[in-house]
């Protein structure tokens, strides 16, 4: 499986590949440990040799129990391709139709090892978010989308670990996954849409930027100091949108790989393994209010201790903003490394000894929060950035209740309640586009688009989202110089539904006329107005008592498929974990004709207005007013709205009555 052509021609069974094992020159996925019984382990093995005719089962059963046994998953490393998983230029595709290459592209560059954090392990981002759980699956899947098999009308459907809700706890995702019936899909790994860590580096800039509005008065975040953990996947913006946002971005991460990876791609301006270092960097870059990401080897308990020490000597608070993003949506299986432990102990006692390893990590936790706590006690504001961190540190027996709070409310807040909610609520999200022709101009010809047609919408847009389009139409503006592309060339950008329906317009018409050279992917992020329910993050701000309720994301998929999505997907956890959450996704293809522009039109008009209508219902006043004035705006749109109480002592008489 050298090249496109052989890559689509099915399982290579005469011969068989050789099978070179694990590339140790590549980061791997921690090893797993679901304890499987004997006979769940010969049910792993049958489901695994299922792929394969009778002929080959000898050959391949040991090979594929060993992998069972030491790694906790059968990957199928042999059937791992020698040729570089990428998205090459989409004429390249050995399909019959555009629409099929494109999620070939789309699929393999969720692989590309500049993007993927464990490309053998077929894991994109957050630890354990696949793209397929195994290597005959990938193969498979390309074979049949260049031979059209799984098509209907050129449609594509993704359905990740849709489990009877009794049994979506981890114990029984850990189970399913090693017996090769169920994955974790994340967000947009497992419906081919990520883009590295481009793909929230927009929302995590307006983040910082919203927060400094809400907590420091002031959007200028010259000299203020940004701290956190992560990067790794997603979190790997977190160092540059600190940068763009103008403040000292000190991000921690126990794992040397990917903090290399990131000084590489240009993501992180500076690396320290020294806490001390740590503090002279902050401080220098304070004072002289100098845009810093610095990556700190190591803990991130570590540093957060380091600083209240300062604090303690010094009566100095050195840091304003502080959040997290490690993988806590998976806790004990390499998305929290405990701080008593080193990188390596770690990864050697989660496999060997997983319930001590978990004792750990719990402990570590409490630490952890004490040293926030006392930081935000002295100034600091911390928020929670939706990776269930405030989740497991409360089921730890960590100190972050909030008295009298609901049940999705903790001390801090999760930054879509405080922070990004009224965005969401206003109709802006992470909006995103890929160029499939591989070439930078292309990108470069579609940011211009974008930024035209923001800037001709937001001459007449409201006071109330006048900011929002003046940070959007800024962001696109710089994007293309702060050299974030990474594997395919793809773009992120905040917008609301009629930006989107007009963005997307617009590429395709310079599709159409050769000025962009090649058909163009769009997509969004699953964290969304409307694509996902997450009652710790997504939906955290929904206070009508549905924050638990999943059918918004099942709408939103099934809309989205009527209105004529390339293809769609529908996801069990993603960000904050297995059971805890249901999003969905979808891309579609812009090629330049005219029924591209109708299901572009039809799609993203729905794909939006489903998910402030929902808020709406919730009772959030701005979601209110932005359906009302879409209605206006689209004649054929028609939600029922809500009656709001007006008049609370009516509900005081009738109950106390």
């Amino acid at each position: 499986m050298s090249s496109l052509k052989d890559l689509c021609s099915g399982l290579p069974l005469d011969p068989l590949p050789p099978n070179r094992g694990r590339d140790p020159g590549m980061p791997h996925a921690p090893i797993r440990t679901p304890n499987l019984t004997a006979e769940e382990e010969r049910l792993a093995l049958r489901n695994a040799l299922r792929y394969f005719p009778a002929s080959h089962h000898a050959t391949l059963a040991p090979e594929f129990a060993q992998e069972l046994r030491q790694h906790g998953h059968i990957y199928m490393y042999r059937f791992c391709p020698t040729l570089r998983m990428r998205a090459y230029p989409i004429h390249q595709y050995p399909c019959r139709t555009r629409q099929a290459a494109s999620i070939m592209l789309m699929i393999m560059n969720n692989l590309d090892p500049a993007v993927a954090q464990f490309p053998q392990e077929l894991v994109t981002y957050g630890g354990n978010g696949q793209v397929f759980s195994n290597w005959a699956q990938l193969i498979l899947s390309l074979a049949s989308l260049c031979a059209e098999i799984i098509f209907f009308g050129l449609f594509f459907v993704v359905c990740i670990p849709q489990v009877v809700p009794n049994y979506s706890s981890r114990s029984d995702y850990e189970r399913m996954f090693a017996l090769g019936v169920s994955m974790y899909g994340q967000m947009t790994a497992g419906s081919y849409c990520y883009i590295g860590p481009q793909g929230i580096v927009h929302g995590t800039m307006l983040t910082l930027l919203n927060a400094g509005r809400r907590y420091l008065g002031s959007g200028d975040l010259a000299g203020r100091v940004f701290v956190s953990s992560g990067l790794g996947g997603m979190s790997g913006a977190q160092a540059k949108a600190a940068v763009i946002a103008g403040c000292v971005g000190v991000i921690a991460e126990v794992d040397e790989a990917p903090l290399r990876k990131r000084h590489e791609q240009g993501w992180l301006m500076e690396v320290t393994s020294s806490l001390e270092h740590c503090i002279n960097r902050i401080r220098k870059a304070k004072s002289s209010r100098t845009p810093l990401s610095l990556g700190y080897h190591g803990n991130i308990v570590d540093l957060w201790e380091r600083l209240l020490l300062e604090y303690e000597r010094t009566g100095e608070l050195l840091v304003d903003l502080g959040s997290d993003q490690t993988s806590l949506h998976n806790p004990f299986n390499g998305g929290y490394y405990p701080v008593q432990l080193s990188f390596r102990q770690a990864n050697q006692l989660m496999s060997t000894d997983p319930q001590r390893f978990k004792t750990m990590v719990q402990e570590s936790l409490k630490t952890h929060t004490k040293a926030i706590n006392k930081l935000s006690d002295a100034g600091m504001f911390f928020w929670d950035y939706g990776n269930a961190f405030l989740l497991e540190a409360q089921r730890a027996g960590a100190e972050v209740e909030k008295v009298g709070g609901g049940p999705t409310e903790f001390r801090y807040p999760s930054y879509v309640q405080h922070i990004m909610g009224d965005i969401f609520s206003l109709g802006f999200g992470p909006f995103r586009w890929v160029c499939t022709s591989g070439d930078p101009q292309d990108l470069a010809v579609t940011d211009n688009i974008a930024a035209g047609v923001l800037e001709e919408i937001g001459a007449g847009v409201t006071d109330h989202v006048r900011q929002q389009y003046h940070d959007n139409i800024r962001w696109i503006r710089e994007a293309g110089k702060h050299k974030m592309v990474v594997g395919s060339q793809a773009r992120i950008l905040y917008s609301d539904q009629k930006g989107r329906v007009c963005i997307a317009l617009a590429i395709n018409q310079a599709v159409a006329d050769g000025r962009v050279s090649a058909p163009v992917v769009i997509s969004r992020d699953h964290h969304d107005v409307s694509g996902t329910d997450s009652p710790f993050r997504e939906t955290s701000n929904v206070y009508d008592g549905s924050a638990f309720c999943a059918d918004m994301a099942v709408q939103n998929v099934v809309g989205d498929a009527f209105r004529g999505a390339t293809w769609v997907a529908l996801h069990n956890g993603g960000g904050v974990g297995w059971g805890e959450v249901i999003n969905g996704g979808f891309g579609l293809l812009l090629d330049g004709s005219e029924e591209a522009a109708k299901r572009a039109s039809l799609m993203l008009n729905w794909d939006v207005s489903n998910g402030v209508a929902r808020r709406c219902w919730s009772g959030n006043s701005n979601a209110y007013e932005t359906i009302q004035r879409t209605m206006e705006e689209n004649r054929q749109l028609r939600v029922t709205m809500p009656f709001p109480v007006q008049d609370e002592r009516v509900l005081d008489r009738a109950l106390q009555g």
